[in-house]
This record gives C-alpha cells, structure tokens and sequence, in this order.
C-alpha cells in the first residue's frame, strides 16, 4: 500500500499543483503535437523518481506508469466535447487510479478480501447513505413544501437544485461526524451555514422565508443525526 500512495502522491502532484492551466488548454488544442504533453510528462517522471528515491529496481513501473499516463491523456483528449467533459475527467482520473493499483501490485501484491462485498454491514452501510441523501432530501421537501415561500420558489440566481445537493452533502457530513464521534463538527457546520444564510436572510426580509429556511436546516440536521445514531446502535453496536 504504502507503494501505491507514493504513486498516488506523485501523481497528484503532476495533475494538479504542477501543472499550469495553460498546459491543459495547449494540449486540448495541438494534442499529441503540444509540447506542453511532454513536459507534462516530464514533470511526472521526475516526480515519481523523487517519490521513488530513485531507486532503479523500480524501472519497469516507472515505465508503464509514464506509458499508461501518455495513453490515457491522448484519449481524454481527443474524445472530450463540452457534453461529455465533466464524465471524462473523472474517467481519466479513475483510469490513472486503476493503473497505478495494478502497477504497484507488481511489487507489493495485496490481497483483498470480497467476502465484505456480501456482508450486512455493507448492505445497511448503503442503506443509510441512500437515507441519508437521496431519500431524506424528497421527505424533507415534502414535508416542509406546504410552506414553500414564493421568493425561494422564483429565486433565479440561486443554481440549479443547489439547495437539494447542498442538504444531501450536510446531512452526509453530519452522518460521519456521528459515526467518528465527533459531535462538535455538527456544531461547527451549522454555524457556518447560519452564516452563510445570514446575508440572504437579511437581504430578503422575509420572515416566512427565515421560518422555512431554519425549519428544512433542523429536519436536516435531524434526520442525519437519527440515522447515524441507529446506524451505529443497530449496526455497529455501540452507543
């Protein structure tokens, strides 16, 4: 493992802290003929030599590492549109995780075990994240849609369906600081989405939109924190 993370340091150096913006726009632009490929490249190699310590027992993957990053950028490349270009970075992303997890396998093999694929645990695990998420953001909007004020419903510069992923990603928060125990994190992120809300609340003087706002937060807040807690007295056993 330990191999695997050095790879994994080196390759997120070379993505994203050294490589400029420039780079990734000359190489959309001239492809396999920009030099910013290979010196993109180039930074790799030598921050995988670096990790490595340069140590030449490594040769073989330090080959196959530079190969399969040359590959996978000229396919990012040429098949990226502007419909399919958020799908192909983390697919081109994905595909230098996957090569440099069979890559260090050569060298320190790691064996797996599937049986956790089948376990209960696993399955509830995912129960509670759906709950969490996808279900809790359909029964908090239902629950509080009655008092949906006209000025949240018509607000055209907020994003699209901001507010559903905004609550799905606090109440998944929420849900981890429960299972770490650590409690004063839920504290922390409902003070700064109170201060977040303050300037819209004080712009808007709207008491019902300040009643529904603070009504839909403590659902969320609440359903996060009910099921991290039965998860982790029904499934985990401990209090």
């Amino acid at each position: 493992m330990i191999l695997f993370f050095k790879f994994l340091l080196a390759h997120l150096l070379g993505d994203f802290v050294f490589q400029p913006y420039s780079w990734v726009k000359d190489k959309e632009k001239k492809g396999y003929k920009s030099r910013k490929l290979y010196f993109h490249l180039g930074v790799h190699a030598l921050l995988l030599a670096t990790v490595l310590f340069f140590d030449i027992s490594f040769w073989l993957g330090f080959l196959l590492i530079l190969i399969s990053h040359y590959g996978i950028d000229l396919i990012k490349i040429y098949w990226t549109n502007k419909k399919n270009e958020r799908l192909l970075f983390f697919l081109d992303q994905m595909l230098h995780l996957v090569s440099l997890a069979l890559i260090s396998q050569m060298y320190e093999p790691m064996k797996i075990d599937w049986q956790f694929l089948g376990s209960a645990e696993l399955g509830y695990f995912l129960l509670a994240l759906v709950m969490v998420t996808f279900v809790g953001a359909i029964l908090i909007k239902v629950i509080i849609s009655p008092w949906s004020p006209k000025t949240e419903e018509k607000d055209g510069d907020s994003l699209a369906k901001a507010g559903r992923y905004i609550g799905m990603l606090e109440r998944l928060f929420i849900f981890g600081f429960v299972l770490v125990d650590f409690l004063g994190g839920i504290g922390f992120l409902l003070a700064a989405k109170s201060i977040f809300r303050f300037g819209d609340l004080r712009l808007a003087r709207d008491r019902k939109l300040t009643e529904y706002i603070l009504i839909g937060t403590l659902l969320s807040f609440g359903l996060a924190i009910l099921i991290g807690f039965l998860f982790k007295k029904l499934v985990l056993g401990q209090v």
